[in-house]
């Protein structure tokens, strides 16, 4: 089996970095996994993508600006000199792409395979903006073979979206962690506190993490002492450095950017904070279980509740209500985590399951077009992993 993945670059991004985790993980277990990337930027290139081989288009001038255009143009190429059996979508941002791919290759195009990486409600959204995206999420599944959750809640929230029946929809736990990098991130030791609590926040500084909401209730919340460090870069940096001076909070918010592998970093602290206004199994908070912080988040998405065991493993609150993110940060390590509780729960999204469930997956979808049974194309995938 042959699975092609395409990305725009290796700029960094929660979907991108998985998805190079993916195709490494494939090639490990001997699968053809070619990558596509419409463009060699980005800081990824030079960690989780390193040495990684991939297929890249010649473009004639930069193409940061109209890159899903750019890809639209050279992808189905791409695709039709590769012929893989499986397209791999890895994200909600490439479901244009993937849609335009089946209407530009028709019965020619492989099956794909689409991750819901992002919450679908889009309750921040404006109504109207909503009705147009309901609209869309009913083409891509009119268009899209399989969809892929990340959670269990996920079953329901993809078919009703996308107007498909749960036989479509699979769950594959997000593979934001391996074994390696739990039993890492499980080392018990912590620097001891000399001052006040550690909050930890990591992600793109963009407006869907809502880190002006977390820095005003950081403001309202916080002792006096208590420090936060924001790991992560994006286009709303200089306007949330700018607030933080307004808040005068700015001897105790640190802004250190971009950080190849920030989970190494999470035992300098006590608490993860995550105030996005919609997510779908943010890498950030399985990272957090794994090293046992504790966990302040917003209820960005329906997988929320189950990933923090409904309230046993962190707190929630409502997205965008910064009083009660503030009286949550107040409260903050009062009641100690449940470090056997946050190990199980970690256990479940790594690299090393996900791998073997996506490829069994991708089989079934491969078997109709090529009129395989589900079991002999299983049956097929495991003799070539057996070889």
């Amino acid at each position: 089996m042959k699975v092609l993945t395409f990305l725009h670059s290796f700029e960094p991004g929660g979907v991108e970095r998985i998805a190079l985790r993916l195709v490494r993980r494939w090639r490990e277990l001997g699968i053809d996994a070619p990558l596509f990337m419409g463009r060699t930027d980005g800081a990824m290139a030079q960690d989780v993508g390193r040495g990684l081989a991939h297929i890249v288009p010649n473009a004639p001038l930069a193409t940061a600006g109209w890159e899903t255009l750019w890809m639209l143009v050279t992808l189905p190429r791409a695709v039709r000199r590769e012929r893989p059996d499986v397209l791999f979508c890895a994200g909600n941002t490439y479901a244009i792409v993937a849609v335009a791919i089946k209407l530009l290759l028709g019965r020619s195009c492989p099956p794909i395979v689409a991750k819901v990486s992002n919450d679908l409600d889009r309750r921040d959204a404006p109504w109207a903006a909503r009705v147009a995206y309901r609209l869309w999420l009913r083409i891509q599944g009119r268009f899209i073979d399989r969809f892929v959750g990340m959670e269990t809640p996920m079953v329901a929230e993809i078919a009703e979206g996308m107007r498909v029946p749960s036989e479509k929809v699979s769950i594959v736990p997000d593979p934001a962690l391996s074994e390696a990098m739990i039993a890492r991130l499980e080392r018990p030791s912590r620097p001891p506190r000399t001052g006040g609590r550690r909050f930890v926040a990591i992600g793109r500084l963009t407006r869907q993490k809502n880190v002006a909401l977390m820095l005003r209730a950081f403001r309202r919340g916080a002792r006096t002492d208590d420090r936060l460090t924001l790991i992560g870069d994006g286009p709303d940096r200089a306007a949330l450095e700018a607030l933080t001076a307004k808040l005068r909070l700015g001897s105790r918010v640190d802004f250190i950017g971009y950080v190849p592998e920030p989970s190494d970093m999470l035992h300098d602290f006590d608490v993860l904070l995550l105030s996005s206004d919609y997510e779908g199994v943010p890498a950030v908070i399985l990272e957090a279980l794994a090293a046992n912080l504790a966990i302040v988040a917003t209820d960005c998405s329906r997988s929320m509740s189950a990933l923090l065991d409904h309230g046993g493993l962190g707190t929630l609150v409502p997205v965008g209500d910064t009083a009660a993110f503030a009286a949550a940060i107040a409260t903050a390590l009062e009641v100690p985590q449940d470090r056997a509780r946050s190990s199980a729960q970690a256990g479940r999204f790594t690299i090393e399951h996900a791998a073997d469930a996506y490829l069994a997956l991708m089989a079934q979808a491969a078997a109709k077009p090529r009129n395989l049974s589900v079991e002999a194309a299983a049956g097929e995938l495991w003799c070539r992993h057996n070889a």
